[in-house]
């Protein structure tokens, strides 16, 4: 365990000493957000067009305005993951450490779940961020917290299993933009698996939307907390890291 938290904040370290971090929490607060000013205008607007009918304010703080900036986060990931998972290995076999990293006596399990939880890390501090955001609305009105709270674990477990997919494809290859174009084709195929439900309703399509990460996600964007979605996001964690060690230990036996 101590070898693990040593990469990991070795790793993590690298991160911030570097612009990488900082451009992209950067990049994320000013697109979140944007998000976020749109939906409290389009919230608040409404509310006034209710008010001036004399309906009231029925509407629902959570629903018009964090689901939907949740959900727009949720997006943003797509284009975060792959820059923070490219350089993971990639950069390793580039300037030729990952043979010593390989012939270490730290196991190959240790090294990728140091890796992988820094990237996980660097990816909650950047979430962090749109929290700030969110964080408004509890000093003009009264959102529920309960299934903001779901829905950051959901972003959490989502970005997981997609790290662990970067994490995989950055043991394949030395070139970092190669790595990355590579992630973002992945998590982009796995982001629009779900369209095919639209004009589809064979059990095919069925299975084939099953696999995509935006049906899982959208019950904690709800608040909803189902098992199923849980399990489906932690073993593609566990397929990403199972492969990434398999990789590894090709790497291992060249070295």
């Amino acid at each position: 365990m101590s070898n693990i938290w040593i990469i990991c904040r070795k790793e993590l370290k690298s991160y911030f000493s570097s612009p990488i971090a900082y451009g992209l929490m950067a990049f994320f607060a000013l697109i979140s957000g944007y998000f976020f000013y749109m939906a409290t205008a389009i919230f608040v607007t409404r509310g006034l067009e209710s008010q001036m009918m004399g309906r009231g304010m029925p509407m629902d703080v959570n629903e018009w305005v964090i689901r939907p900036v949740l959900m727009n986060v949720s997006v943003i990931g797509l284009f975060m993951i792959p820059m923070i998972t490219m350089r993971l290995f990639a950069e390793e076999k580039r300037s030729g450490t990952i043979e010593l990293l390989v012939t270490s006596p730290v196991r190959d399990i240790e090294i990728i779940l140091g890796k992988w939880l820094a990237a996980l890390m660097m990816y909650g501090c950047i979430l962090l961020t749109s929290m700030v955001n969110l964080g408004l609305l509890f000093a003009y009105g009264k959102p529920d917290w309960k299934p903001m709270l779901v829905a950051y674990l959901g972003l959490l477990l989502q970005g997981g299993c997609l790290l662990a997919i970067g994490t995989f494809l950055s043991t394949t290859t030395k070139n970092q933009i190669v790595a990355g174009v590579g992630t973002f084709a992945i998590c982009l195929l796995l982001w629009v698996l779900d369209w095919v439900s639209a004009f589809e309703t064979s059990a095919t399509s069925k299975v084939i939307s099953y696999m995509s990460v935006v049906t899982h996600f959208e019950p904690f964007s709800k608040g909803v907390l189902d098992s199923k979605d849980v399990i489906f996001y932690v073993s593609v964690i566990f397929l990403g890291l199972f492969l990434t060690a398999r990789s590894m230990e090709s790497l291992r036996w060249r070295s």
